[in-house]
């Protein structure tokens, strides 16, 4: 997919513009804001201070909120976060460095909408990965039905997720704007958004990775938070990781979110995007659109996944499951077995036959 060169892309203000849910796709803008220009960016999590020097103690000389995209100059050490998490990364930006923990590093790459649905199975659509920090979504359906997009103020899909696209159409500004939903999982809900965020992801592009290897195993170290993927004894992967959490969000214990160890996993579920969602209470409910390249390997859904809501990799962050980076999770997707048809974006089989999966704590 030829990509349109960056200063060739017509940037819209965002000031003044929020996010709205829209039932009637008439009024659909393609809009995408005027995001920096930049190799590599960061998207703010919620807030984060930019600092004079890479060490929280030092003074602040910005503070940025949900959703800021900031250019990343470099990657530096400096002090650890007084919070407690493991990571010294910061990124130096424009103004000053920012702690890696409160930002998702992200690239703007805008596509060229296609003019008509490809067919890779029996209904025309694809598969389409985010390529900007964010998009925003507008509602299809008349009322949303899945509980996070009833209190949102901003729905928006982000970076690394992965959507199924099944039409699309010209708005009244003669911009194209696509018809995206999520197959696995969700409540139902259905969006259009700007077909310029999506890249179109073809069969090749997520097909199975030297397939013929019969010798593959994934080992899991939750006390030093790491992946290893092996052929043979060849290792081909290593990582940080997020593993289960021990501690919730008001730092209360927990005992139910520990990512299972033991050597009796395997592979056994797949989808390249899933909706998921969990618990019921403030603390310990989750809900998360379109998690990418999920693998499920024990009972319970514990599973490999993308993550795009997190950038503490070394540090315990999940609800169970092995969060990964997307480029990590889309490398586990494809080189584990069993393999995923295209156009269905899932396989589900019994038993545990597909790649070992080992998980250790030392």
């Amino acid at each position: 997919m030829r990509k349109i060169n960056r200063r060739d892309f017509l940037k819209v203000s965002a000031a003044g513009l929020g996010a709205i849910l829209l039932a009637k796709t008439n009024n659909v803008i393609g809009y995408l804001p005027d995001f920096p220009i930049n190799q590599r960016l960061g998207r703010v999590f919620n807030k984060a201070e930019i600092k004079s020097k890479p060490d929280p103690e030092s003074a602040t000389v910005n503070v940025l909120y949900d959703d800021a995209v900031v250019p990343i100059i470099r990657e530096v050490i400096g002090m650890r976060d007084p919070s407690g998490f493991k990571t010294r990364l910061w990124y130096e930006t424009p103004e000053g460095y920012i702690t890696s923990l409160a930002v998702q590093p992200v690239k703007l790459e805008i596509n060229q909408p296609l003019t008509e649905l490809p067919i890779y199975g029996i209904s025309p659509g694809f598969w389409a990965e985010v390529t900007v920090p964010y998009v925003d979504i507008y509602l299809d359906n008349n009322t949303p039905r899945s509980p996070r997009l009833q209190v949102t103020k901003k729905p928006r899909f982000y970076f690394s997720q992965v959507l199924w696209v099944d039409g699309l159409k010209t708005n009244e500004v003669g911009e194209v704007i696509y018809h995206v939903l999520e197959k696995h999982g969700s409540y139902g809900d259905m969006f259009w958004a700007d077909a310029r965020a999506f890249r179109p992801l073809t069969p090749e592009d997520v097909s199975p990775i030297n397939p013929e290897v019969p010798d593959k195993r994934i080992l899991v170290d939750v006390s030093h938070q790491t992946i290893s993927c092996f052929e043979g004894s060849r290792e081909i992967l290593f990582s940080l990781v997020s593993t289960g959490a021990k501690y919730d969000m008001y730092g209360n214990k927990v005992d139910n979110w520990s990512t299972p160890v033991g050597d009796y996993h395997a592979v056994n579920r797949k989808y390249i995007s899933l909706h998921m969602a969990g618990g019921t209470s403030k603390a310990s409910g989750y809900e998360e659109f379109a998690v990418a390249y999920t693998s499920i390997f024990a009972t319970g859904g514990v599973a490999f996944h993308s993550t795009y809501w997190h950038n503490a990799w070394g540090d315990p962050m999940s609800h169970g499951c092995v969060n990964l980076r997307p480029d990590d999770a889309k490398f586990v997707y494809r080189w584990t077995q069993p393999d995923v048809p295209y156009e269905s974006g899932l396989i589900e089989q019994s038993g545990y036959s597909g790649t070992k999966v080992q998980v250790v704590e030392y």
